[in-house]
């Protein structure tokens, strides 16, 4: 009997060691989720699944202008490592297909601009420092962009969706705190 019970015990330090391993990597190296939305057509399109690198937010690394990243859309509020942990687990591929549940929170955009930089939309065509943006992965031309410049404070950035006039985005919530850059997009499966 004793030696059932340490077999027994030893299955299930494995079993518990697999799923905190398992966690791990969902939370801090890579995670599948699912786009929603329309807003990064062609990019992709609504049920698409995707890889979502996170080591970007592991590392607390700059994204690249036209990086695809996933986004904390709760820029008001501060980001934990709370979130970290209940987002991963409650927004990915996998969750979604078994609770069929919508998410409004995580959103997939492109990065248009970063700290210090000095965004304007004139005569139908985006502007970065003065020179225009080559956006030959945009659905088509943008309808609205705002009346004003937008300068990109330090440890922001300002994302855009692919589908200009059917995104919600940083012309709608602002400039994108670092630390809400969930991750980058890795590969479509």
């Amino acid at each position: 009997m004793q030696r059932v019970v340490k077999e027994l015990a030893s299955w299930a330090a494995y079993i518990v060691s697999a799923v905190l391993i398992g966690l791990a990597i969902n939370t801090f190296v890579f995670q599948p989720t699912q786009i929603i939305g329309c807003s990064m057509e062609s990019t992709f399109y609504e049920n698409d699944k995707i890889m979502v690198n996170k080591l970007i937010h592991t590392f607390g690394s700059v994204p690249e202008y036209g990086d695809v990243v996933i986004i904390d859309s709760r820029v008001n509020r501060s980001r934990t490592l709370t979130d970290d942990l209940t987002d991963s687990l409650k927004y990915n591929a996998i969750t979604s297909m078994i609770t069929k549940e919508k998410q409004d929170i995580l959103w997939i955009k492109r990065v248009i601009g970063k700290a210090g930089d000095t965004l304007e939309y004139i005569d139908g065509k985006l502007y970065r420092n003065g020179k225009v943006i080559e956006e030959p992965y945009i659905k088509e031309p943008m309808n609205y962009f705002g009346d004003k410049k937008v300068v990109v404070p330090e440890g922001n950035v300002f994302v855009m969706g692919d589908n200009r006039n059917s995104s919600c985005d940083s012309r709608i919530i602002g400039c994108v705190p670092l630390d809400h850059i969930i991750g980058k997009y890795a590969f479509k499966f």
